[in-house]
Parts: C-alpha cells; structure tokens; sequence
C-alpha cells in the first residue's frame, strides 16, 4: 500500500518540544495498535496524523476506530481530516509532519523499524518487548545514545506499569509499610496465545519465546518493585498443551505454554513467575504478591483488589482495598484492553514531553526485561541457572 498521493507532504518530522498540539503516526496497526488508537482518542490536544502498515485490514480496523464517535468530548480535538496511510516506515518518515511514534509492529520487525525512527528525532513509544534478543537491544540503545536530540523521549511500552492495582502496589512497596523486601511472586494464569496476522506469533524466532514475548512485562514489574537488579534465573518450562496440532508451512508452534521462573536478584531478594497459558477457567488472570519483613501486599489484578496484611496486626489479619479506574475515559475503559493502563501510559508519556523529562520506562528497562527472559529460555534448555552476566556479556 502506498502513501496517499493526494496529501502532500508536511514540513520535516522531528521532536516537537512542548507543541500545543501531539501529532501522532501509528506503526503496526493490529490489535495492540487500534488500542492505542482509543487511547489516544481521548486524549486532550492529540492527532493521530498517520497509519503504517502493509496489512490493509489492519488500517481498515484503526481507521474504524478512529472515526468512532465512542470518545467523547476530547475527541473535538482530534483532525477533521484522516490520518495519512503509508506501508512502510521509509515512505512515512520521508513524508513527515508528526511529532511521536508508536511503534506496533511485530516483534521481529523492531530493530529494522525502530531505528530509522530514531535517526527522524521523534518521539517514540515502542511496544514491548523492545526487541526479540538483548543483542538487539544493546543495538538500539547504541543508536538511541548516537541520534540523541534535547527534549526527546524514547519510551519502552511496557504499560503493565499502568494497571491500577499493579500501582497501588508500587505505593506500598515504596512507602516502607511492608518492611524490607525479600519476596515477590507473580502468577499469570490465562487463555492461550491470540490469532495475530499471518500467525506470526505461533514462533519463537518471531517472538523471542513466550518469556521474552509475554513475560518481559513481569520481569520489568520484579526490576521495578525491587528496586534491584537481576543476577542469575533459573527457569523450567514446557509447550504441553496449546497448539500442539497446529501446521503453518509444514511448521508445528514451538512457543512454550507454561513455565516456572526464580530469579535472584543483587540485593539478595527473590521473585518468581508462575505463568499458565491454558487456565482460561480463573477469576484473575494476574495475582501479584511482595512480602517483607513487616508485611505482605498482594494485588488482584482483574477483579482489581490489593490486600495489605501487617505482621504486627497477628496471624491473618488483612484489608482489602478496591482499586478504581475512574481516572480511564469511559470510552477506554468500555474496550477494556489491559485495564486502561495503554490509556495511563500515553498519559505519562505526554506528561514527560510537555514537561521535558526523560522517560519513565526507559530503553534499559526495556533491555533488562528482555534480557531476563532470554535467560530464562536459556536456563530451561541447558537446564541449570543462567547468570545475568551470560546474557548481557
């Protein structure tokens, strides 16, 4: 698909320091792009000027959304005119005219997409994980380091940060009520692996494996909430069920459906991942629980609960405290993708440019993220505790 040749050109693309207005281009409009479409639709002050991608029901797709009517009043703000179609990276950055860049493409796709992005100056959001191998990562970072412009931010999407209780978690572990910490579990149980466009993600030379794919947003949370970093994991994981029947090419699915991992970490705190990908039948698909030395929180993503028990308080004493997601739009919340933490990342995000502060989610954290679940697959196929060190040379 090739740009519009009936809009011309606009001025050249580069970071827009503090504009009245974001102008947005979205890349990679499958299921994650179109939910940032109804992020950004309620935001206040935001076009989305441009879609990129060679898949043309994918556009049609983001294009419905965006000519929604679902946003409410904030939507006012958005162009009258619709957003410019180009089918690949080059065509659009040689067009112009917008100031940030969401990058939704498949993961393989990444390192080749993102860096010509980087050399245009914008702003950039990049969809987890920031790329398949910590390699490529450290490539990235290179380049970002290289292409660097005042007042630009570059920014990992890894929006799991953004889910309400997952939050109020993180004012607990940061408030010294639970003590030091020393423990923090995660456990995923959920459906399988969704059907994405020409079933790129049935691999893992696609996707870097289920624990990088999926679970680099649970090893962000560990980094995160620990404030430590990571030194050796020690996983154990198997594809047991999930598309065990499935053929693409003649190729059978190789991504793993259900694991273990412990990590240890420098400050001598422990986490681990529980993950289950075909334990459809739970109440909550993620349950998050950190203990220190005075206390425990836990956080009940879906049915958006934290429980808080203190040891002082005697044996099985805890509150529960409901999370609301009143600050998400209506309109966002009613397509309830990740809980409007997609919505609260923009949010931030926009905060930073206008303000001009770095990211809150930086390339590292997307490296490091990345890195801990190449370790993990690693572990599992020599079976034994891969170092950090291994991984990040």
């Amino acid at each position: 698909m090739a740009s519009n040749p009936t809009v011309a050109a606009a001025e050249p693309t580069g970071a827009a320091t503090n504009p009245a207005v974001l102008r947005y281009a979205l890349i990679g409009t499958g299921m994650m792009g179109v939910e940032h479409v109804h992020a950004l639709r309620s935001l206040p002050d935001t076009e989305i000027v441009a879609l990129c991608d060679p898949h043309a029901p994918s556009i049609a797709a983001a294009q419905a959304a965006i000519v929604s009517n679902e946003a409410g009043a904030a939507a006012r703000n958005f162009a009258t005119t619709a957003p410019r179609v180009f089918a690949d990276v080059h065509s659009l950055i040689a067009a112009g005219g917008f100031d940030v860049a969401v990058v939704a493409t498949p993961n393989f796709t990444h390192r080749e997409v993102v860096e010509p992005l980087l050399h245009a100056g914008v702003h950039l959001l990049i969809e987890k994980p920031l790329c398949i191998t910590a390699q490529q990562c450290r490539e990235l970072i290179a380049i970002e380091h290289t292409t660097a412009r005042s007042g630009r931010v570059v920014w990992t999407g890894l929006e799991y940060r953004y889910m309400a209780p997952t939050m109020r978690l993180l004012e607990h572990a940061r408030s010294g009520v639970l003590g030091r910490l020393r423990m923090f579990a995660i456990r995923e149980h959920r459906f399988p692996f969704l059907v994405k466009v020409g079933d790129w993600n049935r691999f893992s030379s696609n996707t870097g494996g289920t624990l990088v794919e999926k679970c680099c947003h649970f090893f962000d949370l560990m980094r995160l909430v620990l404030r430590s970093e990571p030194v050796r994991v020690f996983a154990s994981g198997a594809q047991d069920v999930n598309h065990l029947h499935e053929s693409y090419g003649g190729r059978r699915p190789d991504i793993l459906d259900n694991a273990f991992v412990i990590v240890d970490f420098a400050g001598g705190e422990r986490a681990s991942l529980d993950l289950c990908m075909f334990a459809e039948a739970t109440r909550n698909e993620q349950e998050l629980s950190l203990v220190g030395d005075l206390g425990k929180a836990e956080a009940l993503v879906t049915e958006g609960i934290v429980r808080v028990g203190l040891r002082k308080d005697g044996w099985f004493q805890a509150r529960d405290e409901v999370t609301h997601a009143d600050d998400v739009p209506t309109a966002v919340r009613q397509h309830g993708s990740h809980h409007g933490s997609s919505w609260r990342e923009h949010v931030a995000m926009q905060r930073a440019i206008r303000e001009g502060r770095s990211a809150e989610v930086s390339l590292h954290d997307g490296l490091m993220s990345v890195a801990m679940g190449e370790a993990a697959h690693r572990s599992i196929e020599l079976g034994r505790p891969i170092a950090m060190s291994e991984v990040l040379g």
